[in-house]
């Protein structure tokens, strides 16, 4: 299966180096581009492209306004927005993430790894490496967000679901759930499955931010 990929940025240069990058894998298409927020909204709606690399500083509507427009229409809810940054653990990719975006990364990522994090998202499978998840943790504990979810929100959950949840919120990995829990490892990841469907989440980035939201997960 092809994975159709979308690109917004407010430079030319740069959306045409990604465009071409995407283009040059064989299990992945770039099906436009968009230089605003904006256009990057029109676009998802027409192309329904399964991944956006989406800039946050663009003029006009920026990224983090036009990914959580994408995420929360009903027509591109389907829809992932891998985030790019300049700046590692740049202040403004929380709130992506609370946006809905699925992961970010910095825009001199080796090529190599950006396709391969275009995969992932797409998968659903991870927000990031678990080293990174814990450092976003550990950012949201500093940046708390006034609004928290109420803990009923966990009420659907087993103890050990919420047990995973916290493990997630924590940033193990799957391998390393499935060893601290003493289970397999496609038994970890079907309570990862199941948590998705009953949180109602879209993927591994939003299981991390219930986690924190819910007070699973909680400062030191």
């Amino acid at each position: 299966m092809t994975i159709r990929v979308l690109v917004a940025d407010d430079q030319a240069l740069v959306r045409g180096s990604f465009r071409i990058l995407v283009d040059t894998a064989p299990d992945l298409t770039s099906v436009g581009e968009a230089a605003t927020g904006a256009e990057a909204v029109e676009l998802a709606r027409r192309e329904q492209p399964d991944i956006i690399l989406m800039d946050i500083r663009m003029p006009g509507m920026d990224g983090i306004e036009a990914t959580g427009k994408i995420t929360a229409d009903p027509g591109t809810s389907a829809v992932r927005v891998l985030i790019l940054t300049t700046f590692d653990l740049d202040e403004y990719v929380f709130a992506a993430l609370r946006a809905g975006a699925s992961g970010f990364l910095l825009k001199d990522t080796p090529p190599a790894d950006l396709l391969a994090a275009i995969r992932v998202v797409a998968a659903g499978d991870a927000l990031l490496a678990p080293g990174v998840t814990r450092r976003l943790i550990a950012e949201f504990t500093r940046r708390p967000d006034p609004r928290q979810r109420p803990v009923a929100a966990l009420d659907e959950i087993t103890e050990r679901e919420r047990e995973v949840l916290t493990l997630i919120g924590l940033g193990l990995s799957n391998t390393e759930m499935a060893s601290h829990l003493h289970v397999s490892l496609s038994t970890a990841k079907t309570h990862v499955g199941r948590l998705l469907m009953k949180l109602g989440a879209r993927d591994r980035a939003q299981l991390v931010i219930a986690a924190y939201d819910t007070g699973l997960v909680r400062p030191p």
